[in-house]
């Protein structure tokens, strides 16, 4: 948490600052918090900000969870969240001079929160860290770049180029021209990342429309990883609104093109700083084992990997995502792709979440996998060769549904999140599930009104 030094030194560097934006982020990865005038800013830094523990509880559209049990019948009470260190910084895209702070939610009893997404993750580490085993985490998330004058005829275009059209038919994946046409706008993300710590790595242009990605660079301390993930989310957002754009991280807004995954690398190293994932003859044994739970339990996962209804547009085939269980060595077609680059680089690269997922859960759900591949010296079976994938290897999970339904009668779901995280992320889903039965879609209304 952030001590008095911390919070002064930055305040006396900036004295043109007049609010802090104070946030938690929540189940679906939202960002949800208050305004605090500067005059009140060093007491919620050091003495923390009460919020409504059901903060964490929203579906989608922000709207309580009752059968979460946060909210209705509890009497809606606060949880305090505590400022968490290294995330104050500058809000580099606002007009008003504004800071941002990053909270975790304690409760009354001033222990972690177990709803709060970021505890959950840290209650997986503390289970790496009784075994003297810490991950090395790296993130790569790609999002589109879209025109911010949207219709319900028209509701997603790319934005125009320096041509003033998209040229339909072409992709110009890894083109830098198209990397110069919004040179503005990505070198302001780069230096709003420099100004907010967030270790911003490679951009290059990706497969659809508009379509980017923005690596971070690896880090010994996966809750930090996940912080920066999130804090990229928003600043991509944010720099984007300001040069006159959008940009989203949907996991498929156009139905023909790429979708836009969080593709996650980890490595393991011990107390000694031993990357315990590669041995003098390439992958270990403690890395295979890892493969094995991370297959193993996939299926059990894919709720959090594909969190909403337009998630599993993304996993269909030929659309540079995964569609079954599959490990491969070097293999972009597999799910676990094992990467071998030196004895510390070794790695594996989980390719299966969706930019639209919540970074916290995604990492818990991998790393606890990870976690019981080694405990269980699961065998990973053997590797896919370019897409030919066997007959007996499960395809991943078609249906939101059926995902959700998975998810919430899976004993390795509680044993990673344990029973109260379950029933509330369970809980939210099926709001959302709800809430979508309920709309007829305008495809419905194209094929049915006037034929049947």
């Amino acid at each position: 948490m952030i001590d008095e030094q911390e919070a002064r030194d930055f305040l006396d560097a900036n004295p043109d600052i007049e609010v802090l934006e104070a946030f938690v982020i929540d189940v679906n990865g939202v960002p949800r918090g208050k305004w605090i005038p500067r005059e009140r800013a060093v007491e919620v830094l050091l003495k923390g900000m009460a919020m409504p523990r059901s903060v964490y509880a929203l579906d989608i559209w922000g709207r309580d969870v009752n059968a979460a049990g946060l909210a209705e019948g509890t009497g809606d009470p606060d949880g305090i969240c505590r400022a968490v260190s290294g995330t104050l910084a500058r809000v580099g895209w606002l007009k008003r001079p504004t800071a941002q702070v990053l909270l975790s939610m304690q409760n009354a009893a001033g222990e972690p929160f177990y709803a709060d997404p970021r505890q959950v993750l840290a209650t997986v580490l503390a289970r790496f860290e009784r075994m003297k085993l810490r991950p090395v985490v790296a993130t790569e998330l790609e999002f589109y770049l879209i025109d911010p004058v949207r219709s319900a005829l028209d509701p997603v275009r790319p934005p125009n180029t320096r041509e003033g059209r998209w040229h339909t038919g072409q992709t110009q994946v890894l083109s830098i021209a198209e990397l110069q046409d919004f040179e503005h706008v990505f070198s302001e993300i780069a230096a709003v990342c420099r100004e907010q710590l967030v270790p911003a790595d490679t951009t290059l242009r990706e497969n659809g429309p508009g379509q980017y990605e923005i690596n971070l660079n690896h880090l010994p301390d996966a809750l930090r990883a996940a912080d920066n993930a999130v804090l990229l989310k928003r600043i991509v957002k944010g720099v984007a609104r300001k040069n006159g754009l959008d940009a989203t991280f949907m996991a498929k807004p156009y139905g023909t093109q790429a979708g836009s995954g969080m593709h996650v690398h980890f490595s393991m190293i011990d107390d000694n700083g031993g990357n315990i994932y590669a041995d003098e003859n390439g992958p270990s044994d403690a890395l295979m084992h890892s493969v094995g739970g991370l297959l193993k339990y996939m299926q059990d996962s894919t709720a959090i990997f594909a969190p909403h209804a337009n998630s599993f547009r993304r996993l269909t085939p030929s659309e540079h995502a995964p569609t079954y269980a599959s490990w491969g060595l070097d293999n972009r077609s597999a799910a676990v792709r094992v990467i071998t680059a030196g004895r510390s680089a070794t790695r594996i690269e989980h390719r299966v979440a969706g930019a639209d997922t919540n970074p916290y859960l995604v990492l818990a759900m991998i790393l606890q996998a990870a976690y019981m591949g080694m405990i269980e010296r699961a065998d990973p079976g053997g590797a896919v060769i370019g897409d030919d994938h066997a007959p007996d290897i499960e395809p991943l999970q078609r249906s939101w549904h059926s995902a959700v339904q998975t998810f919430s009668a899976s004993s390795f779901a509680f044993a990673a999140f344990g029973p109260e995280f379950r029933k509330l992320y369970s809980a939210t889903k099926r709001q959302e599930l709800q809430e979508f039965a309920l709309r007829v879609t305008d495809v419905e209304y194209d094929a049915y009104i006037r034929t049947t």
